[in-house]
């Protein structure tokens, strides 16, 4: 019996001493959200810390392959009556959502089975997007390929509570960090919204 213990198969994602995995996916996504938060406190993230909100027409947002994360908050975010759509950096444009993405947004009231992938070179921004990326690597990626349409871009996480600047990619990982990382974007859609709202508010009354 012993022996049968020694040798059972690691959960998804490999040993974990630390626990770490349900919390940040994995390893690296502990440290990558760590470096995230020291730029933040470098103030290198400050140019995506002040949207101008009353200017603000559209949530994007914005992933690797728009499979998992960003499709989730599309999803969610016109769950909460705003305008809203997605694309990935990486995607394969016509794919469906992750299976196990499909699952859990399931769980949360999310139906996700409608979703197809889009590429960025598939996707027309417009006047009054707001580009939300996960990571902060991929914010200059984003500036780069973006900077002369009429957007604005941040990263989701800085808008959660707490603040959490990188949310780590689940795609293959276990369906506990999947729910870990929608309680993270569902937290800062909610942010956001109250945010549009009191712009909009405070637009109609001047």
């Amino acid at each position: 019996m012993e022996l049968e213990s020694a040798f059972k198969p690691m959960p998804l994602g490999g040993w974990d001493p630390l626990g770490l995995r349900p919390r940040f996916g994995t390893y690296r996504g502990a440290i990558r959200l760590l470096l995230g938060e020291l730029e933040g406190w470098s103030g290198r993230l400050a140019r995506y810390e002040d949207p101008r909100w009353d200017e603000v027409r559209r949530l994007v947002f914005i992933c690797t392959g728009n499979i998992c994360r960003s499709p989730y908050a599309e999803y969610r975010a016109r769950a909460l009556g705003l305008p809203a759509s997605s694309f990935g950096l990486s995607a394969s444009t016509g794919a469906p959502a992750d299976a196990i993405a499909r699952r859990c947004a399931a769980r949360r009231g999310i139906d996700l089975e409608p979703h197809r992938a889009r590429e960025d070179a598939d996707f027309e921004i417009l006047a009054g997007d707001l580009l939300l990326a996960m990571e902060p690597r991929q914010g200059p990626l984003v500036v780069a390929r973006f900077a002369a349409a009429p957007c604005q871009i941040t990263l989701l996480g800085l808008w959660s509570t707490p603040r959490r600047p990188h949310i780590h990619d689940p795609h293959r990982l276990s369906e506990a960090y999947f729910d870990r990382c929608y309680a993270v974007i569902d937290s800062a859609i909610a942010a956001i919204g109250e945010r549009m709202r009191r712009a909009g508010a405070g637009a109609a009354e001047r």
